[in-house]
């Protein structure tokens, strides 16, 4: 089946009939752990197990936030991108892209990309846009880059640089050299003097490595950490921008970050395409 008639098959599908309660889902159990209250009762019951033993995973949920803030800011007010294609958009919570991006640049851009159906029955009804910008959901799976592609050219300009959001969802892909291919296929699209923005939790300590494996046997979709020598690899035909990729707690803080651990489990970092 190809990219279109699979999206087309979704999509003829009623949202209602698309939420699973019945496992943990990741935009839910991420929800949890910043202290939003989208989220169900499995997700709550895996947040709290995996807290018993490994608090830390709370540092990674908050500090994923944060290097969005950051990452969004520094792009719009020193770079001067106007435009974001964030995929895996996640819940909506405080600091989401379009509110970063257009809080300092009103005339911004943003396209969220997400492909499960209680992120966009919620995106839909709260992610709003300022007057002076636009803001566009799609609702596509990340296996379907010319998709994403196709329908975010109806409100980004090409022409013009855009910056590609990948936070916290690569580690849900199995096969990382398919993954790798995917981005790559997301980059060429983009106009040169587009920006890549990656964050994943990593392969850092033993109390990471375990929570991996509580998320995995949950029967949530699993979700693989990674080592940062591998994740890095995303960037290899970008010049990444300082600090480099490193550990979110060093990516440009500043007082919000005093909030979790330095060790964080979790690195990140933005790349140019020249």
């Amino acid at each position: 089946m190809s990219e279109q008639q699979t999206s087309v098959s979704r999509l003829a599908t009623p949202l209602s009939e698309r939420i699973d309660t019945t496992r943990p889902h990741s935009a839910r159990f991420w929800n949890y752990f910043v202290g939003g209250k989208d989220n169900y009762e499995v997700d709550r019951e895996i947040g709290d197990q995996i807290k018993t033993f490994f608090p830390g995973l709370v540092d990674v949920a908050v500090a994923g936030r944060q290097f969005l803030r950051r990452s969004v800011s520094h792009l719009v007010e020193d770079q001067g991108v106007r435009q974001f294609l964030d995929i895996g958009t996640g819940l909506p919570t405080a600091d989401n892209t379009h509110q970063v991006a257009q809080g300092i640049a009103p005339e911004s851009r943003v396209v969220y990309v997400d492909n499960d159906p209680l992120v966009l029955a919620h995106a839909r009804a709260l992610l709003t846009s300022s007057p002076e910008g636009v803001t566009d959901y799609i609702d596509a799976d990340f296996y379907e880059p010319d998709v994403i592609l196709a329908e975010a050219a109806k409100t980004l300009d090409f022409d013009r640089p855009v910056a590609l959001m990948l936070l916290g969802i690569l580690g849900h892909a199995g096969d990382f050299s398919r993954a790798r291919e995917v981005v790559g296929r997301l980059m060429a699209g983009l106009p040169s003097g587009s920006y890549l923005v990656v964050y994943d939790g990593t392969r850092t300590s033993q109390g990471m490595i375990a929570a991996e494996e509580a998320y995995i046997k949950s029967g949530a979709v699993p979700y693989y950490v990674r080592e940062p020598s591998e994740i890095v690899t995303l960037f290899d035909r970008l010049r990444i921008l300082d600090p480099g990729f490193v550990r979110l707690s060093e990516w440009r803080p500043d007082a919000e970050s005093a909030r979790v651990s330095a060790d964080v489990d979790a690195f990140g970092g933005i790349g140019v395409k020249e």
